[in-house]
Parts: structure tokens; C-alpha cells; sequence
């Protein structure tokens, strides 16, 4: 990977919604631990059963999370995307990671230490109600994933996956496309589904006119034919 120019940490920290509201010296404190680290697409940062000391936040690029079965099936967890943060929670458990984390791009990353944010926790407590938050909030949407594997068809969850950052007065006339962030294998596990049954969904929906399929750019003629297709 080629040399990046000098990244501002503090800036980058201070966007992160775990540190909203902190006071500049607070950030900067964070910010003076911090540690870059560059990956290659295909690196792996972390594996399974490593241990944890600190989180990660993605300057750019792109990390899965995923774990891999004693069957040797791999199932992804989550994508990181960039001004993401992860492995907050692990970190307080004093455990080592759960599942393994892959560069899907080349990637810049800071590493945060916990033994920083153990610090900044006891000078102000206001840090835990923040972290707190942040990981309920992950929490919330991995309670949300396993509510759409259990009652959700195939069908419905990639559906449901096109359609989440599209607004709801979105119409025909907006012209929307959807660009898939990574492959459809990785976006497949990530939904609890094979790459065979999401390609077919896929073409299942493009026969019948909802969507147009180009690569990973994925045309939505009819936004509104293809939220009723999802009831």
C-alpha cells in the first residue's frame, strides 16, 4: 500500500458517536494513544481466540467480521464500513476475539488501547454512558438481523437490504441505483443466505421487473412495486 498523508486523529475521534461531546483535551488524550495501522485487501487483522487490547475505528476501506464453522462454512457477521468503530464490547470483557476481522479493501485503521479508555472512564464517568449507548445500539441491529434470518424469507431480507438507506416518499423519478459495498458471496453470508440462493432472488426480481441488475450497481425502477413485494 502506498504512504498516506498525516490523517487528523482528533478530528476522525471526534465524529465518532462513542466520543460525541467530549471536551477537546478528552479527545486529544484518546487521540495521542492512537495507533495506525495499514492492511492490504485480503489481510487478516485478528483471528479468532487473539486477544483483545483495544478497538479499531476504519479511516477507510472495508473490514468483515465473521467466524468460520467447524464445517469450514464461513458466515459474516458484520461490514465495517468507513468512520465505523468495532470490537468495543470484547474489549470489556476482558476476552479474546470471537470472530476473525478481514481487510475487503486496502484499509487504514486506528487502534485505541483500552487501557486509554479505562483511564478516560475514571475521569469521566459520562464516557460510559456514551459506550454504553453506542453498544446498544449494535446490539439492537444484531437483535434485528436474527428477528429477519427467523421470520423473514429470502426474498424479504435482501429486499429489505436494497431498500434501507432509500427514503420512503422515494419514487420512480428519482432514478435510484444501489451499489453493492462488497461481493455478493460476502453480502450473501451476511444475510444468512448462500451466494446461489441470493444470486437467484436476484434474477427472481430483476424477471419481474423490480430491479435491474449491472454488476454490483442495482437499479430500482419501482421503488413502491418493490416495498409492496416485500409485505
Amino acid at each position: 500500500m502506498a504512504a498516506n498523508p498525516r490523517i487528523n486523529i482528533e478530528a476522525l475521534l471526534s465524529h465518532l458517536p462513542l466520543f460525541n461531546g467530549l471536551a477537546p483535551e478528552e479527545i486529544a488524550r484518546i487521540a495521542a494513544s492512537a495507533r495506525e495501522s495499514q492492511a492490504a485487501k485480503g489481510d487478516i487483522l485478528f483471528h479468532k481466540g487473539d486477544p483483545c487490547t483495544g478497538f479499531h475505528l476504519l479511516v477507510y476501506g472495508q473490514i468483515k467480521l465473521a467466524f468460520t464453522s467447524s464445517q469450514g462454512n464461513e458466515k459474516v457477521v458484520e461490514i465495517i464500513s468507513q468512520g465505523q468503530s468495532f470490537g468495543e464490547a470484547i474489549m470489556f470483557m476482558d476476552k479474546p476475539y470471537i470472530v476473525f476481522a478481514q481487510a475487503l479493501s486496502d484499509s487504514l485503521l486506528l487502534h485505541i488501547p483500552k487501557a486509554v479508555i479505562y483511564a478516560e472512564l475514571e475521569r469521566d464517568p459520562r464516557l460510559c454512558r456514551k459506550m454504553l449507548a453506542g453498544m446498544a445500539v449494535r446490539l439492537h441491529q444484531l437483535m434485528n438481523d436474527v428477528e429477519s434470518y427467523s421470520l423473514r424469507s429470502g426474498k424479504q431480507r435482501i429486499i429489505g437490504y436494497l431498500l434501507r438507506d432509500i427514503p420512503e416518499d422515494a419514487t420512480a423519478d428519482n432514478d435510484i441505483a444501489v451499489t453493492l459495498p462488497t461481493s455478493k458471496g460476502i453480502i450473501a453470508s451476511r444475510l444468512n443466505l448462500t451466494q446461489e440462493h441470493f444470486s437467484r432472488i436476484l434474477h427472481e426480481l430483476s424477471e419481474l421487473g423490480l430491479i435491474v441488475v449491472k454488476g454490483r450497481k442495482i437499479c430500482i425502477p419501482d421503488v413502491a412495486g418493490l416495498r409492496a413485494h416485500d409485505s
